[in-house]
């Protein structure tokens, strides 16, 4: 994410080669800058890890430099140095936000030991996660990165965390960094759909039952709550949850005990909560549907996710990482974009958010013809053309990796997209049986591989089938 580790800020030269020589040596790679005028212009190219500057410049001075570095990149660590140095200048830094304040004259192991503190500082929270497991949080957006910054303080209590935003903007990969980061990631990580369940089988679920509690309860049944001793509990679309259950749940919460139906003994439970919404949970209090007391023990810790429209600048890396990531999936080769395709998908407002971003360039990935993906294989709007998807809608087909179905778009290995060209006088259904045909070509009539090589449910294919009267015999192609 960072293009380099250190920018080393100092008007001495003697001093700025003594440090980069220093750093250097510890195998970190290095920008410099003989001004704080001249960090500001680098900081607006590149992003940094460490930024070392020293306190006393003409013109910008490191305290300048601390105030610009943490409002554009709050993880970006940054050390002072100087020669003048004083109580009041030390207190002033750190209240910015200085990881720390080094004195003139210095050794090279006091250098090299604040940039190693440093450094794995500015690491530590995205490492632990890609360390424990395969997924990971890809960001440069200030905002992002200061929201992941809470969270990673919150990680280390035990107080409940309360995760809101859009659809798609990966709700869950946090709430699953923060335990992986926790004291708890030993323990388990239980995760609960409110919106999945119907209130009597969420009841049973959370808080398990005994035996005979009521009718098909053959055997005692430990709830979520007891599955997650000692770890973190998610609580998926709190939002959805039932006024009747949210009363019981705020008293697990205030008791840190459980009653299974049908129990004669509460059970003590030490579980770590985080719940998260994406609804609008106060005007769902003042529609009456949601507890006040509730929200407020919930939200002990709020975190907040941008949705990715406004975070454009995370959109080229997210993309690098989906277009290596699928392409190796469908042709052991990274996939990449062309600059016409990345410009259309900086101009899209993404109201699906990254997942949404996932799922086209999985497809595209999957279905372009050639390993260089154009605006045509996004299925996107055009800025100046017909709407691909607005066609594709029309039909039933998948947009963006949604089939009309409810069913998210699948990987595919070969290309198709290519072969459907927008010619005149195609209507609307004339594409649609054309596309279909070809891909039932390319799969060799296997509808279940073309379903989602389409981006739709079997059940979808079959409906358009019947409806175009594509039977096998008029095909000649083998069901599935």
């Amino acid at each position: 994410m960072l293009s380099q580790d250190v920018l080393i800020v100092d008007d001495e030269p003697q001093m700025l080669i003594a440090m980069n020589e220093t750093i250097r040596r510890e195998g970190y790679s290095i920008a410099t800058a003989g001004s704080g005028v001249e960090a500001l212009q680098r900081l607006k190219d590149s992003q940094f890890r460490l930024v070392i500057t020293d306190l006393r410049m003409p013109q910008v001075t490191g305290l300048d430099l601390l105030r610009e570095v943490k409002s554009v990149s709050p993880r970006t660590q940054v050390v002072l140095v100087t020669a003048y140095g004083t109580v009041n200048n030390a207190v002033e830094a750190m209240k910015l936000g200085a990881f720390d304040y080094l004195l003139k004259p210095f050794s090279a192991m006091d250098l090299q030991g604040i940039v190693r503190r440093a450094i794995q500082k500015n690491e530590s929270f995205l490492k632990v996660h890609k360390a424990h497991s395969s997924f990971s949080i890809i960001t440069q957006d200030p905002d992002m990165l200061a929201m992941l910054e809470l969270a990673e303080q919150a990680a280390r209590g035990k107080a409940t965390i309360l995760i809101q935003a859009e659809s798609g903007t990966g709700k869950e990969l946090i709430a699953r960094c923060i335990h992986q980061f926790s004291p708890r990631n030993e323990a388990p990580f239980v995760a609960v759909n409110c919106a999945a369940l119907p209130d009597n089988l969420l009841e049973s679920e959370l808080f398990g039952f005994e035996k005979g509690a009521f009718t098909g309860a053959i055997g005692q049944k430990p709830g979520k709550f007891e599955l997650a001793q000692g770890g973190t509990l998610l609580l998926d679309e709190i939002g959805e949850m039932a006024p009747l259950l949210q009363a019981k749940l705020l008293r697990v919460l205030q008791e840190q005990e459980v009653d299974r139906i049908g129990g004669k003994h509460p059970i003590p439970v030490d579980v770590r909560v985080i719940a998260t919404t994406n609804k609008d949970l106060k005007r769902l209090i003042g529609e009456g549907i949601f507890r006040e007391d509730l929200f407020y023990r919930l939200n002990v810790i709020p975190l907040t996710i941008p949705p990715l429209r406004k975070r454009r600048g995370d959109i080229p890396l997210l993309a690098d990482h989906f277009c290596e990531k699928y392409g190796q999936e469908s042709r052991q080769q990274k996939i990449q974009l062309a600059a016409p395709a990345l410009e259309l998908l900086l101009r899209y407002d993404w109201p699906g958010n990254v997942r949404e971003l996932e799922n086209v360039l999985q497809r595209a990935s999957a279905l372009a013809r050639n390993p260089t993906i154009y605006p045509q294989d996004l299925f996107l709007p055009q800025p100046d053309g017909p709407r691909t998807d607005d066609k594709l809608e029309e039909m039933g087909l998948a947009v963006n990796g949604h089939d009309p179905d409810g069913s998210d778009s699948v990987k595919s290995e070969e290309s198709i997209s290519q072969k459907l060209l927008l010619k005149a006088g195609f209507s609307v259904s004339e594409m649609e049986k054309r596309l279909i045909q070809l891909t039932l070509e390319e799969t060799g009539g296997n509808r279940t591989r073309a379903a989602q090589l389409l981006g739709i449910s079997l059940r979808t294919l079959r409906n358009k089938l019947r409806e175009y009267r594509m039977t096998e015999h008029n095909s000649n192609l083998s069901a599935n």
